[in-house]
């Protein structure tokens, strides 16, 4: 005769909490918690759960009786700290909401709640710059989380301190951005800046996105405005003739690099097998590889290469390669293995084009942007707007190498350059703070 098992009232318990909460039965699951805790004194789910209740009914020191127990039992415990902010925050003790909120983030920083109010506390504070930090990540981290995308997915009683964290991100970041920008407004005129302006709008949202080609979709920032294009005639371009009449100095110091012990990195820089695929294909039995070896990247020199290359390096310095600090010039050879296909992908901004010099190519590779194929032919320059859609592909037998550097679209003038230059550094500083990429958008 088999005797059924004792059933574990704290399992048990848990359980009807769970089942409870899910169906709104917020005075039951309460009555539920009191007597887990009879068993776990120091629970910290129930703890949290109590004392959010008590700070419902504006019972501020009942929970924060119930928070300080269970703070000791899990000091390192997100949701206590979290919940230990929000009873100081509600009692006006914003030195000590922030602190605890700080502290909850740096364990789960996608706790976007603890972030909203942490933006609250900040503000209360004086200290604006911080509020602006913790109001942007809130709405960020939310709406990577699909949450906080309209009213349907934002909580009812949050709609207004949503909107309000929102419209605050953006008209700090905009006083931010448009102070880096003033100088020069100052300087050429506002009229000169109008389009950068209008960059800045769409960039912030503040501006819908025009009407443009659907093969085009920059993935930070769009330059309103400007002839809209895949491929660009070489005549805008006067110092493609001194890339290419620098060729075969190139190739050569190319054929050096391969020959040698230089070191090539990949070119997307990942460790992730899965990531990789979702950029690169490899076909006839080769594994797919795209090096690269770089003179330039997101606006570092890298001296060594530099200097094991001085033609290549010379001639990168005579033409007009964009610099924006963090972000530009982008100059290297572009190692193509055999049977690597470079999936369709776009680019960051259109105020920058890409050209190829092209030093190695064996038949049966090409590029193909918005849909429209280039060969490649050795020696002779392409420039290209990488925000259309764009892929390459290698389906021979060998190895393909161009050069490849970024130069500013020769439809901005050179008020917006330099405007685009600030505008862009500033963005990137502001997203730094924020510990996102620079060219996030």
């Amino acid at each position: 005769m088999s005797v059924s098992p004792t059933p574990d009232p704290v399992s048990s318990l848990r359980e009807a909490v769970r089942v409870q909460l899910q169906g709104g039965q917020m005075a039951a699951a309460e009555s539920s918690c009191r007597q887990l805790l009879e068993h776990e004194p120091d629970d910290a789910d129930a703890l949290v759960f109590l004392a959010d209740r008590e700070l419902a009914r504006r019972n501020a020191p009942q929970a924060l009786l119930l928070l300080n127990r269970a703070e000791r039992a899990h000091p390192d415990h997100p949701g206590v700290a979290h919940q230990l902010g929000s009873v100081h925050l509600a009692s006006g003790d914003f030195e000590a909401a922030a602190s605890h909120l700080q502290r909850a983030l740096a364990t789960a920083p996608r706790m976007f709640l603890a972030r909203l109010r942490l933006g609250i506390a900040l503000e209360q504070l004086g200290r604006p710059e911080q509020a602006l930090t913790a109001y942007f990540m809130a709405v960020r981290s939310a709406q990577e989380q699909g949450r906080w995308l309209n009213d349907a997915t934002t909580a009812p009683g949050l709609r207004e301190l949503v909107k309000y964290a929102m419209n605050y991100a953006n008209a700090g970041r905009r006083r931010l951005f448009d102070a880096a920008l003033e100088p020069l407004r100052e300087r050429y005129g506002r009229s000169e800046l109008h389009r950068v302006d209008r960059a800045l709008a769409i960039h912030l949202g503040l501006e819908p996105m025009p009407s443009i080609d659907p093969r085009q979709r920059p993935l930070f920032l769009y330059f309103p405005d400007v002839p809209s294009q895949p491929f660009y005639p070489r005549q805008r371009f006067p110092w493609h003739e001194t890339l290419e009449a620098a060729t075969a100095a190139v190739r050569e110091e190319l054929l050096a690099v391969l020959a040698g012990e230089q070191v090539l990195e990949s070119f997307l820089g990942v460790d992730d097998p899965a990531q990789a695929q979702s950029m690169l294909r490899g076909s006839d039995g080769h594994a797919a590889a795209w090096d690269a070896y770089f003179f330039h990247r997101h606006g570092d020199r890298y001296d060594d290469h530099c200097a094991a290359c001085p033609r290549t390096s010379a001639v990168l310095d005579a033409v007009p390669l964009v610099r924006i600090r963090d972000h530009a010039p982008e100059a290297l050879f572009s190692v193509l293995r055999p049977g690597t296909h470079i999936l369709p992908h776009r680019g960051v901004t259109n105020t920058r084009l890409v050209t190829h010099l092209p030093l190695i190519v064996p038949s049966d590779c090409a590029l193909q942007v918005g849909g429209q194929i280039h060969s490649w032919r050795e020696g002779s320059c392409v420039t290209f707007d990488d925000t259309f859609e764009h892929e390459a592909w290698n389906r021979s037998p060998f190895t393909r190498v161009v050069l490849i550097l970024d130069s500013w679209n020769p439809d901005l003038s050179e008020a917006e350059q330099a405007a685009v230059t600030d505008l862009v550094e500033a963005i990137g500083d502001f997203n730094a703070s924020c510990e996102l990429p620079a060219d996030a958008a």
